[in-house]
């Protein structure tokens, strides 16, 4: 079956040497059409050919199954999406409401385990009453009253949505309310009769990535065209964004003007409609207020009075002074040791809290501040060596609710009081048998002699080279933590599980490029540097090597979206030493990137390849340029979605297309909904993690 795709697409094959001929740089352009006949007739044809061969696997059926039946389990967590006064709301999905129903519960009740919940919106029915595939992209409901909501609704699940007000105590959307046409848009309230809105106004409104560049104030009962311009960003500007944060009784609103992905202008709105931009560091990220303080974290250095304050450090700046127009210095909140990395911040009334990791292991800690300015700090009594996620803060009762889990422990949620004082609100029920499995962490010494760790999972008593699975992103500050097995690698499902458990080994590999120690981590491998992360993948594998756990020809890697490029990388630079990539939702061109939908956001992160020096180095690694004929590639598995409209489907498709003129196997899988997360509903997330399954089989320890 070596040539299986080649059987889809022949005459593809034929038709690029034509045009090779005839001199044209890309003859797979036509591919980036996304709803182009001639592009879907071949996403529909290798998505034929890749389910037929995957068919034959006599297991594909029941991990489809078991993995359907662990997403749509009732059992799973009601994680707080907000906390709004005295009620928690929850996006809940199962095999009955696919897209999930949009609910509240009373507070005390759901601390207590026993939460009470009441629909508010049922995604699944909205859709089919108003015909339309809606998936839910959140809501955000005005402070301290929330009784009025913004509603996103995303038709197929893109990153454009619209926005409707709805009212939550009668259940309906408002007659005549608030309605943001679909865009990639954002709105945040500022009073119960305006809202601060980026959107798309009209070809000139938008910036190069596609997003909206121009703020307006919109009132109640006139029309959008009517709405007053406060802010706008250039052109070449990422995008503009409001947002706004309740603080007492106080409701500050501020606007992100967004100069590149990395770098950005904050400013206040005030009461008098005035735009004052705050003193935050341009790399610098706004994080919470409290207390009528902003909290940011710093990405570099910053040196004020003498001292100076680390990068990644959160501090503290007074927002009355802000918004007077005072001079305001910094007051520093809490600065990593050497081995931790402050990952996210969250306040309560009284209360900071502070999720870092250390060594990739999740801590939580309280912060107050005392009368006279200092910032005292107390850790809280949660598991060891584990995964921590900050989810939401309830304000008056200074309690946080946190979610913890390891490879092998499933996860459990928390409410962490003031004390630091953790109680279980609910644990999930093991979905394997962990006794029979083993996770260590281990560290690999890339090229540069950087220390890179990473996460082994295997069953107890394995012997000998077996064939392994590397998953890892490696960039945008993103750190991989170890999640319970049902959930890893991201975006497959319980594929993880699958794996350890018929007897192979699992690796997350938490290479550079991420934020697992801090801003330096990411910085090192940004632009000309790349290759470092490329380097810590090719430690890893060979470290794996090395100590016997596996070998050549057992080796698989996955990535998804930017972990797209590092997949493809490793697939062009070391085709020796990987026998299987799961590459998805990736970026694989790296010279048409930038003028892909939200590419050009990018630049800061990989480079400008319109700018000749940037493509010197860009062009040494780019994926879709690095293939050469007479080379034999590992078989790739391709899965994107049509509707994806941040990292665009054409990457993947040109890709394949390429391989397979060099004639080269591949798989690929492209689903027609689900946006960058690729999946709608849980039956596609069973159904990829069951073909991923079946392919590595195939490709790492069943017949070729």
């Amino acid at each position: 079956m070596r040539n299986f795709a080649l059987l889809a697409a022949g005459a593809l094959s034929l038709a690029a040497v034509a045009t090779v001929a005839q001199g044209v740089e890309d003859p797979y352009i036509w591919l980036e059409e996304i709803e182009g006949t001639r592009a879907l007739d071949q996403v529909k044809a290798w998505n034929k050919s890749t389910e037929e061969l995957l068919a034959q696997d006599p297991k594909l059926a029941s991990y489809q199954s078991r993995a359907r039946a662990i997403l749509d389990d009732e059992q799973q967590i009601a994680t707080p999406d907000r906390i709004m006064g005295d009620l928690v709301a929850n996006l809940w999905r199962d095999a009955k409401n696919p897209r999930g129903i949009w609910r509240v519960s009373p507070l005390a009740a759901y601390r207590a385990g026993k939460p009470a919940w009441r629909t508010i919106i049922d995604v699944d029915a909205l859709g089919k009453s108003e015909k339309q595939s809606w998936v839910w992209h959140g809501a955000d409901c005005l402070a301290p009253a929330y009784t009025r909501c913004l509603v996103s609704l995303s038709p197929g699940g893109t990153d454009a949505d619209v926005v409707r007000e709805f009212d939550l105590s009668s259940g309906k959307f408002v007659d005549g309310g608030f309605v943001v046409p679909e865009s990639k848009n954002t709105a945040a309230w500022v009073d119960a009769d305006t809202l601060l809105l980026v959107g798309d106004f009209g070809p000139d409104s938008l910036t190069a990535s596609g997003y909206g560049r121009i703020a307006k104030l919109w009132k109640r009962g006139t029309p959008l065209s009517a709405a007053t311009t406060v802010l706008e960003g250039t052109k070449t500007d990422v995008s503009v964004s409001p947002f706004a944060r309740q603080d007492g009784d106080r409701r500050w609103t501020f606007l992100t003007r967004g100069k590149t992905f990395w770098t950005s202008d904050v400013s206040l709105l005030t009461k008098d409609g005035k735009v004052v931009k705050t003193p935050l560091p341009e790399d610098a990220s706004f994080e919470d207020i409290i207390d009528g303080r902003l909290i940011a974290k710093l990405q570099s250095p910053l040196t004020v009075g003498g001292t100076t304050l680390p990068e990644g450090a959160i501090v503290a700046y007074g927002l009355a002074d802000i918004e007077a127009g005072r001079s305001v210095a910094p007051e520093l909140v809490m600065a990593p040791t050497k081995t931790q990395a402050i990952e996210e911040v969250a306040a309560s009334e009284n209360i900071l809290w502070v999720k870092a990791l250390d060594d990739v292991s999740g801590k939580l800690f309280a912060l107050r501040r005392s009368d006279d300015g200092r910032w005292t700090q107390a850790a809280t009594a949660l598991p060891d060596n584990s995964t921590v996620r900050l989810l939401e803060t309830a304000g008056k009762s200074d309690t946080a609710f946190a979610i913890v889990e390891g490879m092998l422990t499933p996860p459990t949620l928390y409410a962490v009081t003031a004390s630091g004082t953790p109680a279980k609100v609910q644990s999930l029920p093991a979905k394997f048998d962990a006794a029979t499995m083993t996770v260590e962490q281990k560290f690999a010494t890339s090229k540069d002699g950087t220390r890179i760790p990473y996460f082994l999972v295997r069953k107890k008593g394995v012997s000998g080279a077996v064939p392994s699975l590397i998953h890892a992103y490696g960039g945008f500050r993103a750190a991989q933590t170890p999640g319970y097995l049902t959930g890893q690698p991201y975006r497959a499902g319980p594929l993880g599980m699958f794996w350890v458990e018929e007897g192979n080994a699992y690796v997350l590999a938490n290479i550079r490029g991420g934020g697992e120690y801090g801003p330096e981590w990411h910085k090192s491998v940004l632009r000309e540097n790349r290759q470092k992360s490329f380097d810590d993948l090719h430690a890893v594998a060979e470290d794996l090597i090395r100590t016997g756990v596996s070998a050549k020809g057992k080796i698989g890697i996955s990535g998804r979206s930017n972990g797209g490029v590092l997949v493809g990388a490793a697939l062009t630079q070391r085709p020796d030493l990987y026998s299987a990539v799961i590459s998805g939702s990736p970026l694989h061109d790296m010279k048409r990137y930038s003028k892909l939908l939200a590419g050009a956001s990018w630049v800061g992160e990989y480079g400008d390849p319109d700018v000749a020096g940037d493509w010197a180095f860009m062009s040494k690694y780019s994926p879709y340029q690095q293939l050469k004929p007479g080379v034999k590639y590992p078989a790739v598995f391709f899965y994107s979605s049509t509707k994806d409209d941040r990292v665009h489907p054409g990457h993947a498709r040109k890709m394949a297309a390429r391989l397979n003129e060099y004639g080269n196997r591949f798989y690929f899988h492209e689903y027609l909904e689900g946006g960058h997360s690729v999946g709608a509903d849980h039956a596609e997330d069973a159904h990829r993690a069951a073909l991923l399954m079946a392919y590595l089989k195939r490709e790492l320890g069943g017949k070729k």
